[in-house]
């Protein structure tokens, strides 16, 4: 029969394995002559390899991500003149799924037994996502302060044109920055809100209405959409992609000039809605070299994750076409 001490030794360590599957956190060992891994069931699980037996690194590396496969190989064999405790986070990929994973130990051979250390496996992809998250935010409100600050100065060139006094001009501007910010509370969810959000031609007219430039001429900006109504989510997004063409058109195309046109035009066939933004009489315009830009990776991002649909731009030297395809049936969404 089990004594006092033996019994509370098994109780902690039923008890201590709980916690460790609770926390998602993987054993493992590594042999540092043989450079075989002996791993609980829960790792084997998490790398996605048939259980029981020793491993080798090798076997494991097959499911690293090719990206990561020689900085952990190095880091591995680095570890061992490691001073203290010691972390690699890299990138595993198990079913088509991208997973992130933190080996830790303690490195300089610290707790080394019969040649064999010993460390974890944690699943960190929920952290990872996270960070990842916030740097796309903050990047994306960099970029949209940027925006705001370009459409600030195109806005008052704009309203300098068809203004004669400053009382004209302040009138005017203050007129176009609060259509600015109707339209921008368009760029963003707003909760609560059921039903269709609007019609796809008041969407666009509105997110553009701050650009035009009747001083200029009449019909600056034409608007020519079939009646099609457009969901909340839909909504959200084509006003970013919207916003975005504009801005960039402010500051670099048609919209800069005062001579400058923009047509939007729409199609509806079959399953697919084509939008065709048309810009002439702007500056000569040429393909960026920058082509993966913050604001292009944003639009084709949007497009394509919410509306599951493309972006192409044919730059012409009187102006560049943007063609937008979208699901008929994510635009009601």
């Amino acid at each position: 029969m089990p004594d006092h001490q033996s019994t509370a030794a098994i109780w902690q360590g039923c008890h201590l394995r709980l916690a460790i599957d609770a926390a998602g956190v993987t054993l493992f060992s590594w042999n540092v002559d043989t450079d075989r891994l002996t791993m609980d069931d829960i790792a084997y699980g998490l790398w996605g390899i048939p259980r029981g037996g020793d491993v080798t690194f090798e076997d494991l590396s097959v499911h690293i991500h090719p990206a990561d496969r020689n900085r952990v190989r190095a880091a591995f064999a680095a570890t061992r003149g490691v001073i203290g405790a010691y972390e690699i986070d890299f990138r595993i990929v198990h079913d088509d799924e991208v997973r992130w994973i933190s080996a830790r130990g303690q490195g300089d051979d610290a707790d080394i037994e019969n040649r064999v250390m010993f460390g974890i496996f944690l699943d960190v992809t929920g952290r990872k996502q996270a960070e990842e998250a916030n740097e796309l935010l903050a990047g994306e409100m960099s970029h949209r302060v940027k925006n705001l600050l370009a459409i600030a100065t195109g806005l008052t060139t704009i309203t300098s044109r068809s203004t004669t006094t400053v009382q004209e001009m302040a009138h005017e501007l203050t007129g176009r920055l609060t259509a600015l910010g109707r339209a921008h509370d368009l760029v963003r969810p707003i909760p609560g809100q059921q039903g269709t959000a609007a019609l796809l031609g008041d969407l666009i007219s509105i997110l553009l209405a701050p650009y035009n430039d009747l001083g200029a001429f009449s019909g600056r900006i034409r608007v020519s959409v079939p009646r099609m109504g457009v969901g909340e989510t839909a909504a959200t997004t084509l006003a970013l992609v919207i916003h975005e063409l504009a801005t960039n058109s402010l500051k670099y195309g048609a919209l800069s000039e005062a001579t400058g046109t923009l047509d939007v035009s729409c199609t509806s066939h079959g399953d697919q809605v084509t939008l065709v933004w048309t810009e002439r009489g702007g500056p000569p315009v040429a393909s960026p070299s920058d082509v993966a830009g913050f604001g292009s990776k944003l639009i084709r991002r949007s497009i394509a994750g919410q509306l599951r649909g493309s972006i192409d731009y044919a730059w012409h030297v009187d102006g560049v076409v943007a063609t937008l395809v979208i699901d008929k049936a994510r635009l009601a969404t």
